[in-house]
C-alpha cells in the first residue's frame, strides 16, 4: 500500500445528514462500477489494477464536486503529499479494499468511504458490492446479540501468529475472511463478534468500517484500548480491535495474556 493523497482545501466544521447519505451513495456507486468491470474481459492482476484506479478516480471526483472545501486521502494516490497537523474535515477512502479477493471473483471485498473530523471517524459507509449491501452511519444496523462461543474473524491468507492463543483464551471459533472491510462488516452484521489486527494497516483500511462499527454500538480501539485517530500526518494505523461491547474487557485481557500489544 502507498501513502495516501491529500487534496488540501479549507476545512469545514459540521456534519450534516448529507454526508452520511453521500458516503453511502458514493460507496455504492463505486461498488456497482467495480462489479461491471469484473463482468468484463479483464482478469487477474490487471483486473485488480483497473478496478483500483477507476474507483479511485470516481470517488476523488465525486467528493471534490460535492464537498469542495474538504480534503481527501485515498489509498490509490500520490504518496508525496502529506496532511498537516490541523486536519479538520478529511475524507478517507479505500476505492477497493481486498484487491486479491476482487480479482479472484470472491465476495469478501469492499469499498470504503469515510469522513473524519478533527481525527474522529464520524461518517462512514462500507459497500459489499458482491452481495449488494451498503452499511452506513446514516442508518447503522442494530447491535446483534452475543452467541456462545463467540466467533473471531481472521485473515484467510496471513493470520497473525497470536490468533490460536487468543482464540483459545476467549473460547472463540475462527472464521477466515479476506479484506479488512469484509471482516469488520462481518462483526457489524452479527456474523462474528471479534476482529483483532496487529499486522500493519493504513487509515483507509479501517476508517469507514470503524465509523460504522461505532455507530452500531460496537467497541473499536487500538489493541491497548486507546482511541483510533484518523487524518493524522502519517496514515500508518497498524492495529485495532473491533468487537461486541460485552467482549471488550475479555479481549483486552486475552491480548495482554498472549503478549500482544499496540504497534508503534
Amino acid at each position: 500500500m502507498r501513502l495516501g493523497e491529500i487534496v488540501a482545501n479549507e476545512g469545514q466544521s459540521t456534519v450534516l445528514d448529507d454526508e452520511h447519505e453521500a458516503a453511502a451513495d458514493l460507496a455504492g456507486e463505486a461498488g456497482s462500477m467495480l462489479m461491471e468491470i469484473r463482468a468484463g474481459p479483464v482478469t487477474g492482476k490487471a483486473l485488480g489494477k483497473e478496478g483500483d484506479q477507476r474507483a479511485h478516480r470516481l470517488l476523488m471526483q465525486r467528493i471534490a464536486d460535492l464537498f469542495p472545501g474538504d480534503r481527501i486521502r485515498s489509498e490509490e494516490a500520490d504518496q508525496s503529499k502529506v496532511l498537516g497537523p490541523e486536519a479538520g474535515r478529511v475524507w478517507i477512502v479505500d476505492p477497493l479494499d481486498g484487491t486479491r479477493e476482487y480479482s479472484e471473483g470472491r465476495e469478501d471485498w469492499a469499498v470504503h468511504v469515510a469522513l473524519a473530523i478533527d481525527g474522529e471517524p464520524v461518517v462512514g459507509a462500507v459497500a459489499l458490492p458482491a452481495i449488494g449491501l451498503v452499511l452506513g452511519t446514516g442508518d447503522p444496523p442494530a447491535l446483534a446479540g452475543l452467541p456462545s462461543p463467540p466467533r473471531m474473524v481472521v485473515s484467510r491468507s496471513r493470520p497473525p501468529e497470536f490468533v490460536p492463543e487468543v482464540a483459545e483464551l476467549l473460547g472463540a471459533t475462527t472464521v477466515p475472511m479476506g479484506s479488512a472491510g469484509a471482516k469488520i462488516a462481518a462483526v457489524i452484521r452479527g456474523e462474528a463478534e471479534i476482529y483483532v489486527h496487529a499486522g500493519g494497516q493504513y487509515e483507509w483500511d479501517s476508517a469507514a468500517p470503524v465509523a460504522v462499527a461505532l455507530a452500531t454500538g460496537l467497541h473499536a480501539s487500538r489493541l491497548d484500548g486507546s482511541p483510533l485517530r484518523y487524518a493524522q500526518p502519517d496514515p500508518w494505523l497498524p492495529d485495532l480491535v473491533v468487537c461486541h461491547p460485552s467482549l471488550a474487557g475479555r479481549v483486552q485481557s486475552a491480548l495482554r495474556e498472549a503478549g500482544v500489544s499496540t504497534v508503534r
